[in-house]
């Protein structure tokens, strides 16, 4: 039986993964998104489900003092959304008994959290070397009962890049207790490996092995360095480029073995809007160097395959799922907050099932931009063309409360229901500008009666026109002529299109005007989401999401 690549259409960032026993265990970035560090459990490599987080807020550990010129807090700082910094390219590992995920904060510095399980619960974070511009790392426990850290730089913290370096750390993982030194520079013209970043550390055969993306996110490749010396000298080589294929990037992920004693290589595509989606690769050994994917043509480089032999016997769980019918008030695993909630936005609900929102303020804007706001509820795209129903009851927003839906990118839109006074309508707005100086741009407004708020549905639909027919009713007719897969394809590739309608009661579909396509965001991909938000000094009132259903198109 194969399998086909990706094996994970989401935007698991920089993933990492190991196996213990019989499972399989990855995470990933999180950046300013809350819950942090998702917990992904597998059976057989290829078919993964979300089952935990390690993190419940982006902060610091105060034992440390905190490394960074702005004195308040981090968990405070991250109330506010600190979009595409926080959680950068964590390593997951399990040693004596214990697991280990390490990550790297680039204003802050190198960080540590562990469990007796992997699905938790997860200690609070411990800062192991507060420190600006360490990204990337990757813990290593040698023979001797020696501990170091290998991690890259960031050049927009620490004015420089493509250089590896390494520190001692303490045998329990848990301080920094040596200098931090360099072991690799790829802006030697001798062994050049501009961008080289998101080290891997393992050890095989007396040799200790580095596997690094260099090149770049979008257009780069695997190298693997080499040493009998942990501190290096260390030998390069490229074991995996793109080739041929139109799998652009390969970029850095993790070599996991399989119980059949087979190896492989979990990595990242970037795929702009869609974000960093995961393909997996063979993995062999040739004149101790590895060689991942295929190697065609003989020469110890090999590139992404489309499909492959399972590595184990298919396990076939529910694929990721972007629907949600929140039974007993709880939110699935794929949705999380844009920051750390100073306050909660959960409501109480009369209904057995739903996601009751309270209208917040948390941006402290007069009138908040959702870029902005902690407390927009998102999830990952997890198919490239689909459309998405959202059930909502919003009789009971209060005036000057708005609540909707949104798919946000480097710039986002929105469709939501307000109300003023004896009066509500439906609005669609677009965003403007960048970072703290982003806000909304009115593009179409619907009035309705106060009543129907109580009953209304929002529709997505996100899919190429070259594909598709969509009617002014939201309707979705399928032409008849084929179009490119864009389960697999390349960075390049086309991309669809978002329109927004909605209704209220058992009425027919309005069209909101919305024709949008999301960009990703420095190194976030795009997502939907929704949201309950309030104008300075309105009272909170709440709107309920009865139900999210997603399909395919």
């Amino acid at each position: 039986m194969e399998y086909q690549n990706p094996i994970l259409f989401a935007d698991y960032s920089d993933p990492d993964a190991i196996r213990v026993g019989d499972y399989y265990y990855l995470t990933a970035s999180s950046f300013n998104y809350i819950p942090g560090l998702p917990i992904l459990v597998s059976k057989d490599l290829v078919h993964w489900q979300i089952k935990a987080y390690a993190l419940n807020q982006v902060e610091e550990d105060e034992s440390q003092g905190i490394p960074h010129e702005n004195s308040a807090a981090v968990a405070e700082r991250f109330e506010f959304p600190r979009h595409s910094e926080g959680v950068w390219a964590p390593s997951i590992r399990f040693h004596n008994g214990k697991y280990y995920i390490y990550y790297g904060m680039p204003d802050e510095g190198i960080y540590v959290v562990t469990a007796e399980h992997p699905l938790g619960p997860w200690s609070k974070p411990v800062c192991v070397r507060p420190a600006k511009g360490f990204i990337d790392p990757c813990p290593y426990w040698d023979e001797d009962g020696r501990a170091y850290i290998i991690h890259a730089y960031a050049r927009s913290r620490i004015g420089f890049k493509s250089i590896l370096g390494i520190f001692e750390i303490t045998p329990d993982g848990m301080k920094c207790i040596s200098e931090d030194q360099f072991i690799f520079d790829g802006n030697d013209p001798a062994h050049p490996a501009v961008t080289i970043e998101g080290p891997k550390v393992y050890k095989r055969n007396e040799y200790y092995y580095i596997l690094s993306p260099a090149g770049g996110v979008i257009r780069g490749w695997q190298v693997a360095l080499r040493s009998r010396n942990i501190h290096g000298p260390y030998e390069i080589r490229t074991v995996m480029d793109q080739g041929s294929t139109i799998i652009n990037g390969p970029h850095q992920g993790a070599l996991i073995d399989s119980k059949d004693g087979r190896e492989w290589f979990l990595h990242f595509q970037d795929r702009g809007l869609y974000g960093r989606i995961c393909h997996l690769q063979p993995v062999v050994w040739k004149d101790d160097w590895p060689v991942i994917g295929m190697d065609e043509d003989g020469d110890g480089k090999g590139s992404p395959v489309y499909q492959y032999d399972m590595p184990e016997e298919a396990d076939r769980e529910t694929p990721l799922s972007a629907s949600d019918t929140f039974p007993a008030h709880r939110i699935g695993m794929q949705w999380q907050w844009m920051g750390n909630l100073k306050e909660s936005p959960l409501a109480q609900s009369g209904r057995e099932d739903g996601l009751a929102l309270k209208a917040l303020n948390l941006s402290g804007e007069d009138d908040p931009v959702l870029w902005h706001c902690s407390n927009v509820l998102t999830e990952k795209l997890v198919m490239p063309e689909f459309c998405m129903d959202f059930r909502i009851d919003a009789s009971g927003l209060m005036n000057g409360n708005r609540a909707g839906v949104i798919m946000m990118g480097g710039q986002y839109t929105a469709l939501y229901a307000e109300k003023n006074n004896d009066s509500a309508r439906i609005c669609l707005v677009e965003s403007e500008g960048d970072d703290a100086d982003k806000k909304e741009v009115l593009k179409s407004a619907f009035d309705i009666p106060v009543q129907e708020l109580g009953d209304m549905t929002f529709r997505m639909t996100f899919i190429r026109t070259s594909r598709a027919d969509v009617s002014q009713q939201g309707t979705v007719t399928m032409k008849d002529a084929q179009a490119e897969d864009l389960w697999f394809n390349n960075y390049d590739g086309p991309k669809p299109e978002l329109r927004m309608f909605f209704k209220t009661g058992s009425g027919s579909f309005t069209d909101s005007t919305c024709r949008f396509t999301p960009s990703d965001h420095t190194w976030v991909g795009a997502k939907t989401g929704l949201y309950a938000v309030k104008k300075k000094g309105a009272e909170s009132g709440t709107a309920e999401f009865l139900s999210v259903e997603a399909k395919e198109l």
